[in-house]
């Protein structure tokens, strides 16, 4: 079976239909989306309406979490504030209605789910490195566990010796004697240097996961956030891809 895995949309609604475009051509069979759907971007409304249409599993991710009211902006940068109070300001009771159907984690065949890390994944700690990554391994019991949170794309390994090793690859086939952290990457704010939207595919049959990358219309998002007067901060890191 085929799945994609997408990640931390954050409002940015071109960026998220050309990934779901790009999917459909992938011939995948199911989306699971892993949090983040609002803050940052403009279009909070339209961006969780297609992932409510779209994916089949739907998780909380910690900008999501202040959007709904469960938490406050204190540990958010001031930018981060900034697009969540106008977030919350403007985003519709229905969308309001919508996310809160969404879960903090899930599991499906051997994967498993979740924004931020296994342990505590309502305290939305980063996994940065292969140390982060190491005690993580305790807190789930399938072979894969597929991540967001950091906006940066990276594959964790625990090997058969208990070491944890860290990789950036574009492919990778999974061995049934390791297991494996994959953090998918952004689709609306991607911070690996690279601009464009990113996401995963995994494929359960040939155990292969593939990281996937789609141009959007940029400029077009720019110009939307600029009119909206969000911070020029979030506007310009679009382009840069940091």
């Amino acid at each position: 079976m085929r799945i994609a895995i997408i990640s931390d949309v954050h409002a940015n609604q071109e960026a998220l239909e050309k990934v779901l475009r790009d999917i459909e051509q992938q011939g995948a069979e199911a989306i699971h989306f892993l949090g983040d759907a609002v803050g940052y971007g403009c279009n909070p409304d339209e961006c969780v309406s297609l992932i409510a249409k779209h994916c089949d599993i739907k998780l909380l991710g910690n900008h999501d979490y202040v959007a709904l009211g469960l938490e406050s902006t204190e540990s958010f940068n001031q930018a981060a504030q900034d697009s969540l109070n106008w977030t919350q300001a403007r985003i519709k009771q229905r969308t309001v209605e919508t996310m809160s159907d969404f879960e903090i984690t899930a599991s499906y065949l051997d994967y498993y789910l979740v924004h931020a890390t296994p342990e505590e994944p309502d305290r939305w700690q980063y996994l940065f490195d292969a140390g982060q990554a190491q005690e993580q391994f305790e807190h789930f019991s399938q072979s894969v566990c597929f991540v967001g949170h950091s906006h940066f794309p990276a594959i964790f390994v625990l090997g058969n010796d208990g070491i944890v090793s860290m990789h950036f690859k574009n492919k990778l086939v999974w061995r049934q004697e390791k297991r494996y952290i994959i953090n998918v990457g952004s689709v609306g704010q991607p911070r690996d240097k690279d601009n464009r939207a990113c996401y995963v595919i995994a494929d359960s049959d040939s155990r292969e996961v593939r990281f996937r990358r789609v141009q959007y219309d940029i400029d077009k998002t720019q110009k939307k956030m600029r009119k909206a007067r969000l911070p020029e901060f979030l506007i310009e890191r679009l382009a840069a891809g940091v």
